[in-house]
């Protein structure tokens, strides 16, 4: 199989194409031909060693990768056999996915519903169960007013949508106009571009009374701005550090306005709950509900390329591989 390696911590160039054997699957698991993977910005930041929790550098050489969707090709021991020639979409356990070939746990394995395609499915896998997870714990309302950073990413283009579909009033944040003209379009009612020195002022004046959510997706010193206008009562969900650090808040100032923080960690009770946000983020884009943000998708060989993409901030919301 053809895969994409990197040997060590460094550059997107530090990824590269070798062949490998293909993985026999150990009992319980099956075998993918890979047709589309994922690639998040933790990716990014698990290949430069710069996440908020990097890998220990014995982890090297690594194959990148927790999403792919594909056909499957060979089970192991105590798998039912209905799965084998059966599209799916699927996690690869945290590594594995930037290849021709993948191994998964036949429990992760979700068949794709008749009115979704395999690039949608992929899209969703890793962003659609976190958005869901997220607006379920931040309990959104009709009339709420509720801001989403990173807006037109992954997560973020999904939250505006079930923001949206809640009834909520959704103010949405990114660093470049053509991903708040993408925002937009996805329902946002306004719409800021936080690299500008000016942008909380822009937030005063679009959530006069406060903002009930806050999806940070962002962190960094953009939280604590976020944070300053918190309604009485409101809900705060950082669940990225895309700036390289979580954010620094104002705790005290969450207390006294009786609001309330939910990590990500709490936006699921476990394996079997994120199993069933994915099975559900399927079946709201099969109804038409939702839709991911494709913005790119580029061969495997070209794996830097997209990493450098997403790292200089020009990718638009889903990135994907096609090996």
């Amino acid at each position: 199989m053809r895969a994409v390696i990197a040997h060590h911590p460094g550059p997107p160039d530090v990824l590269q194409v070798v062949d490998l054997p293909d993985p026999e699957p150990a009992a319980g698991q099956v075998l993918v031909a890979v047709e589309v993977a994922a690639i998040t910005f933790i990716d990014t930041q698990l290949r430069a060693g710069a996440s908020p929790r990097p890998l220990a550098p014995d982890t090297f050489p690594l194959v990148l990768g927790n999403g792919v969707g594909g056909t499957v090709l060979a089970l192991g021991d105590d798998v039912d056999p209905a799965w084998l020639d059966t599209q799916v979409v699927t996690s690869t356990g945290g590594r594995g996915g930037y290849a021709t070939r993948a191994l998964a746990t036949a429990s992760d394995l979700h068949r794709l519903p008749a009115a979704v395609d395999l690039p949608t499915a992929v899209a969703l896998l890793a962003d659609g169960r976190t958005a869901l997870g997220l607006a379920r714990a931040a309990r959104i309302r009709s009339g709420d007013t509720v801001a989403v950073t990173a807006a037109a990413g992954g997560v973020g283009s999904l939250l505006v949508q079930l923001a949206r579909n809640a009834g909520a009033r959704v103010v949405a944040l990114a660093g470049a106009d053509r991903k708040l003209d993408h925002a937009r379009s996805l329902g946002a009612d306004t719409t800021i571009n936080y690299r500008r020195p000016d942008w909380p002022e822009h937030l005063t004046a679009a959530a006069p009374d406060g903002l009930d959510v806050i999806f940070d997706g962002v962190g960094g010193p953009t939280s604590r701005h976020l944070v300053d206008h918190i309604a009485p009562g409101g809900r705060y969900l950082p669940h990225g550090a895309a700036s390289g650090i979580w954010g620094d808040i104002d705790e005290d100032l969450v207390t006294a306005r009786n609001a309330t923080i939910i990590p990500l960690t709490e936006i699921s009770s476990g394996p079997d709950d994120l199993y069933q946000l994915v099975e559900q983020a399927l079946h709201h884009a099969a109804r038409g509900a939702i839709r991911p943000a494709i913005g790119q998708t580029y061969p495997l060989d070209q794996a830097a390329l997209a990493h450098t993409a997403i790292e200089a901030r020009t990718a638009l919301g889903k990135t994907l591989l096609t090996p």
